[in-house]
């Protein structure tokens, strides 16, 4: 059973709280700066599909994007925005994976380097290719250790410049991107849905999504192991869980961020949650009748609209397929 969804701007939360400069200008911007650099994924149909919801879906397949994820866009959006300076004593962060991946590529291509605070648990094929980008990999038990508290001290050792997941401007902006494209490709779409970590990739968004198409619906979808951003609009405040045990490894996190909630806040309708087993369910279908590969958390965001999570459902949807680094054995171990 999945929770309710519940309401964001009008709903419990109540006033909603200031929220911080990032506007369509900025996702805009940040495109700008990524054209030529970042993919323009493709948006894919399904007839399939389609009948299957008795409506018309529009994919954005992110995990076609550089490093196999969104995540691209925020990291590059960001560094690149560094001084001279900053960009010779080098970058740090700290992720499960996909940013890891892209803060590390992002730094080769801009000519500095990476360090990266990653859990000892991370996938072996986000790791490995972490590594790959030529990253220094700093290693940390999610379970006990504080990976923000981590980073932050190597920054402050090593003068490096902390790159955050998801609580920053830039990075937002950055995410905001993969809607800016979808909606130019498609045109006014009724609602849009997309996973739910931090939360930057829907706050990036729901900025440019709902300034091009005022009353569009903003669904964030969350694993129910994972409702940190569900709980905290409920409580009108951001909440923090323990270390949530998902197959979702990217949106195991304990709070959204703060500048991505107070976005969120205002401009997102609802949460709604799907369970590890709707997640495989969409990650086959992917998979066997899309032809396109998922991460778990990747399919987050077809997992609720196949498992009828969404009522009722609005005629033209768009969902972010925010990404498919998995392993083979991992992809196989899940689906088995």
């Amino acid at each position: 059973m999945s929770a309710p969804e519940t309401t964001g701007p009008t709903g419990p939360t109540g006033p909603a709280a200031p929220v911080p400069a990032v506007t369509l200008d900025d996702v805009r911007d940040a495109a700008g700066r990524l054209a030529g650099v970042a993919h323009r994924t493709p948006v894919l149909r399904s007839r399939t599909l389609d009948a299957r919801l008795g409506a018309e879906i529009h994919l954005k397949c992110e995990n076609f994007q550089r490093i196999g994820a969104f995540k691209f866009r925020g990291a590059y959006n960001a560094i690149s925005r560094l001084s001279p300076q900053q960009l010779a004593r080098g970058v740090v962060a700290y992720s499960s994976g996909n940013h890891a991946q892209a803060v590390a590529l992002a730094a080769r291509e801009l000519g500095t380097r990476a360090v990266i605070v990653m859990p000892e648990d991370a996938p072996r094929s986000k790791r490995d290719a972490t590594a790959g980008y030529g990253a220094e990999i700093i290693s940390y038990d999610r379970y006990t250790g504080d990976r923000a508290a981590l980073a932050q001290q190597l920054a402050d050792e090593r003068g490096l410049a902390l790159i955050p997941p998801y609580d920053h401007p830039h990075i937002i902006a950055g995410q905001g991107t993969a809607a800016l494209e979808l909606i130019e490709e498609t045109g006014p779409l009724d609602a849009l849905l997309a996973p739910v970590g931090g939360g930057g990739l829907m706050a990036g968004s729901a900025v440019a999504a709902t300034a091009l198409v005022p009353g569009i619906r903003m669904i964030g979808v969350e694993p129910e192991a994972g409702d940190d951003t569900l709980r905290s609009l409920k409580a009108g405040h951001r909440i923090t869980i323990p270390v949530p045990h998902t197959i979702a490894d990217g949106q195991a996190v304990e709070s959204p961020g703060e500048l991505p909630f107070a976005i969120n806040r205002r401009l997102l309708d609802s949460i709604t949650l799907v369970t590890d087993d709707d997640i495989r369910a969409a990650m086959a279908f992917a998979f066997e009748r899309l032809k396109i590969v998922t991460e778990p958390s990747g399919a987050a965001a077809l997992a609720a609209l196949l498992a009828g999570r969404i009522d009722p459902l609005p005629p033209r949807i768009g969902v972010i397929v925010s990404g498919g680094n998995i392993g083979l054995d991992r992809f196989l171990e899940l689906l088995r």
